[in-house]
């Protein structure tokens, strides 16, 4: 069984995105349109689309949970602009055996980054920095030692939201057990007895080269406390969560009582209880958001939408493609990283928690793309087909090529 798993593993690796198909299965009308039945039909039932998918395809959704040890599974996709359609699948809970739907909120873990982004340019759109003001001169509770390799360029907020900054703390974060003592925010940057993780620090000159940094999101976290004099989680619902209508979304550490009852619990590896029912993310910006498909999906329209002159509900036409094109260094732009898949260009960002995996996925232009959550940390594997079933069902140009000339 195992090794079972180990070889499709690596075939989802290698065949997630840009492997060109053999056989297409959208059932599009001339109009664009596929009914939703149908296109339910096609990501619960799988069909032969791409064979060196190492046989993956031809399982229905219930059974690769059932094969990888995902207990539930909850998705939105997006088209025309619109959720077109959401769904859940399996248990929020192996200990209560509660079931899944579409309101059960999950630990989007790295998604967190992105939505916080949105609140960075949104401090900027309020005229409180810019994006390449010196990240020492908004904080105002902690300095950013940035020792010799800020003497000609400062860590920026356009660097820290595009992991560009030279920041090298290399962590991800692994949460803490609900009944541990929490850390706070500076804390946490100093590499505090409390935090679990180590001291955040500069490793080279900013904007040299692509690192990933949750402690430089964390910085920046910080700092949007600072300028704004308010806790990082009361601005987000205030001027993100609450205009976008994600009702079912808090960056709340713990999660409050309230939410906690449809709440997803962490399971393992085998789809097991991991203790306790979820960890506490005190690092709210870089992984604490909880939320659903459905409320990210309306993020993601916000975004599109915004992109295209059709809303501004948070930001403008020209500050949201701050979020949607890289800085010139690496493949992140504000936010969200940006590449070519196919014949189309695409932002995304997935996310790993304590017990929890999702993804985001998102065309700049066309007006299409899904979210998907899943509460077990082998999810990833089921992420990537379900991506790949709705990409297919739907005629995504990331699996396109080229057109030959005519000529």
């Amino acid at each position: 069984m195992k090794q079972f798993r180990f070889l499709i593993f690596l075939a989802v690796l290698l065949n997630c995105t840009n492997s060109t198909p053999e056989k297409r299965t959208s059932e599009l009308g001339s109009d664009g349109t596929i009914s939703i039945s149908d296109a339910q039909r096609q990501v619960e039932q799988g069909e032969v689309v791409s064979p060196e998918n190492a046989g993956l395809d031809t399982l229905t959704l219930s059974e690769i949970m059932d094969e990888f040890g995902v207990p539930g599974v909850s998705l939105a996709v997006i088209h025309d602009f619109q959720i077109h359609w959401a769904k859940a699948y399996g248990v929020a809970d192996v200990e209560t055996g509660k079931v899944v739907d579409t309101e059960t909120m999950f630990q989007a873990a790295s998604i967190s980054k992105p939505v916080a982004a949105m609140g960075v340019l949104q401090a900027v759109q309020d005229g409180l920095f810019s994006l390449d003001d010196d990240i020492n001169d908004i904080l105002q509770s902690w300095t950013l030692d940035g020792k010799e390799f800020t003497r000609s360029r400062p860590v920026t907020p356009r660097s820290l939201a595009s992991h560009t900054s030279g920041l090298g703390d290399g962590f991800g974060f692994p949460g803490y057990d609900p009944e541990q003592s929490i850390p706070t925010i500076v804390q946490i940057l100093e590499g505090h007895e409390l935090s679990n993780v180590g001291t955040v620090f500069m490793e080279r000159e900013p904007m040299t080269s692509y690192e990933y940094s949750g402690g430089g999101v964390t910085v920046m976290e910080l700092a949007l406390s600072d300028v704004y004099k308010r806790p990082f989680v009361d601005l987000m619902q205030e001027g993100v969560l609450d205009p976008l209508g994600m009702t079912r979304s808090s960056y709340a550490q713990p999660i409050s009582s309230e939410h906690d009852k449809n709440a997803s619990r962490a399971h393992d590896n085998n789809g097991e209880s991991r203790g306790p029912k979820w960890h506490v993310y005190p690092e709210h910006a870089a992984a604490g958001l909880w939320t659903t498909p459905t409320d990210l999906a309306r993020f993601i329209i916000e975004v599109q939408r915004s992109a295209v002159g059709k809303s501004n509900r948070v930001l403008s036409q020209s500050t949201i493609q701050e979020m949607l094109n890289p800085v010139g260094v690496g493949p992140y732009a504000v936010g969200f990283s940006v590449s070519k898949e196919g014949e189309g260009w695409y932002f995304s960002h997935g996310g790993s928690n304590w017990g929890f995996r999702a993804l985001l996925l998102a065309h700049k232009l066309k007006g299409y793309g899904l979210v998907i959550m899943t509460n077990a940390d082998q999810g990833s594997i089921v992420l990537q087909e379900v991506s790949r079933r709705i990409q297919h069902t739907y005629d995504w140009d990331s699996f396109a090529s080229a057109p030959e000339r005519g000529y």
